[in-house]
């Protein structure tokens, strides 16, 4: 009896374990459906959304800080160093005495001189007394002579005598006036012996003790290096020629230096030099840029690490460049049908923008306000009119109208050579530009009409590229001007809005 009972409740125990299972495998069965579900709902692509924002663009370069003038001091003459009065960073005053040269040599070089000048004078006086006498005994002769009392002979030699004491006379006045001047360069020589500073400022270098020779046979031997003012300094940045097109005058820099970790600096471009430098055929140029240095903080000889602000938008959309990168396989809705031509829709809403936006720097006054809202307008009207509802066999050729509802603006068929397809937009669009806003152009002064040229031009040959919103699941190409980037977001603009989903890549399809 025992013994029935036992088996009874081990089948009943095998049941209960077989059920357990068979509920475990279900639930796991379940779960994993919900999951293949859940994946398939969240679609097959990575998006992002177009955002609105700041972008800036900058060019990084590396440079050394330096004074905006330092000026080397050295020695025009030779000698010994008696005194040096001044140290490293010490700061002077312009015709400050920082150094003397023994000067003995030269005191006794214009000692020697005022003697060789005395004595020469001496000899002058003794030559003028010469030639007075020379002078009258001519005199008495030429008179004798008139009178036939002497020979012409005697006249002759007389006169003779006379003219070489004068010129005797005119030799000494010269070497008195060589030994003059020789004196009055060892005077400038001895002035010399002391060296002053030529401007204020600081004492970077010094490179002589007293007691040591300096010999300026040849050059000038540098004794000191004087930073004229390091309130401001300048550093000397190595840009690279992909770069140097976009860098002007007047652009903002921020910089950084290892020695001042926590802290970011300002400057401003202030020359772009065309002394170009070639190191491992890499082209480089150097750019100046001014620095404020009022604190004292930042040292001479400090290596940087600079930004060069190049250019900044703000509020403006944004989008990921990761987006401007997809591509969609082939299989996807980005080609035309049975495989034709891919058919793109370009909508004017983002050209008003851009054209209001053109215009709002132009400072204009109420009447040409009044004209570009009229002008605007009617490009709204016209773009109105396209958008309308029509048969989608309403296109015709390269341009043709937008057909079926929602769609509007431009349909272009994107087939042949890309090249001439630009080209043809962007001369379709000039030519509709100009058309439609000269009346408003025609309000504009000589300046406006410069600046709206211009801009119009760079408005109209922007570069364009592909970006695909996300719509029903599907992605759908729209053709948006592209601007500034910073590397990671670009600035988009055209038939696109804030908040709009992009496509960024496609998920791995789940193993089946």
């Amino acid at each position: 009896m025992s013994a029935n009972r036992k088996a009874s409740s081990n089948r009943l125990y095998r049941r209960i374990g077989i059920a357990v299972a068979v509920l475990a495998l279900a639930a796991a069965a379940f779960w994993f459906w919900n999951q293949r579900k859940a994946a398939a709902a969240e679609g097959g692509y990575r998006t992002t959304q177009v955002e609105r924002g700041n972008i800036r663009v900058a060019i990084s370069a590396t440079g050394t800080l330096s004074a905006i003038s330092t000026v080397t001091v050295g020695s025009q003459i030779s000698g010994q160093v008696t005194d040096v009065l001044v140290d490293f960073n010490d700061r002077v005053k312009k015709d400050q005495i920082i150094a003397k040269i023994d000067p003995s040599s030269y005191e006794a070089q214009i000692q020697q001189g005022s003697a060789a000048i005395a004595s020469a004078q001496a000899s002058l006086r003794q030559m003028q007394a010469a030639l007075r006498n020379a002078e009258l005994d001519y005199q008495r002769k030429a008179d004798l002579g008139k009178q036939k009392l002497v020979a012409q002979s005697d006249v002759d030699l007389a006169r003779a005598a006379r003219d070489q004491a004068q010129a005797q006379v005119n030799s000494a006045q010269a070497q008195i006036r060589q030994q003059t001047a020789s004196t009055q360069t060892t005077r400038i020589n001895l002035g010399r012996t002391v060296i002053r500073s030529p401007v204020d400022g600081v004492v970077l270098t010094r490179t002589i003790e007293p007691g040591q020779t300096v010999a300026a046979s040849l050059q000038a031997p540098e004794l000191f290096k004087i930073a004229e003012d390091l309130a401001k300094m300048k550093i000397e940045l190595a840009v690279d020629e992909a770069d140097i097109g976009q860098v002007k005058v007047g652009q903002p820099v921020t910089f950084t230096a290892d020695a001042f970790a926590d802290r970011q600096f300002k400057g401003v471009v202030d020359q772009v030099r065309l002394s170009a430098t070639t190191t491992n055929n890499v082209v480089t140029y150097p750019v100046v840029v001014t620095v404020d240095n009022s604190d004292g903080t930042l040292l001479p000889g400090l290596t940087v690490n600079a930004e060069i602000e190049v250019s900044r938008r703000n509020d403006v959309l944004k989008v990921s460049n990761a987006a401007l990168r997809y591509k969609p396989t082939a299989e996807e809705g980005a080609a035309g049908p049975q495989g034709g031509p891919q058919v793109v829709q370009m909508r004017g809403g983002g050209m008003s923008e851009d054209l209001a936006r053109v215009a709002s720097g132009l400072k204009l006054n109420a009447q040409q306000q009044a004209a570009f809202d009229a002008a605007i307008q009617a490009m709204r009207e016209r773009m109105a009119a396209r958008m309308a509802p029509q048969s989608s066999g309403g296109g015709n050729g390269l341009f043709g109208r937008g057909g079926g509802p929602g769609g509007g603006g431009m349909r272009i068929v994107m087939g042949g050579s890309g090249g001439d397809l630009q080209a043809q937009i962007r001369q379709r669009m000039i030519e509709r530009t100009t058309q439609q806003f000269a009346p408003f152009r025609a309000t504009l002064s000589p300046e406006q009409q410069k600046q709206w040229d211009a801009q119009i031009a760079a408005l109209v040959g922007a570069k364009r590229a592909p970006l695909y919103k996300l719509v029903d699941g599907k992605p759908q190409m729209t053709m948006v001007r592209v601007g500034a980037s910073d590397g990671t977001s670009t600035e988009v603009s055209g038939p696109i809005q804030q908040g709009d989903e992009v496509v960024t890549g496609e998920r791995a399809a789940a193993a089946k």
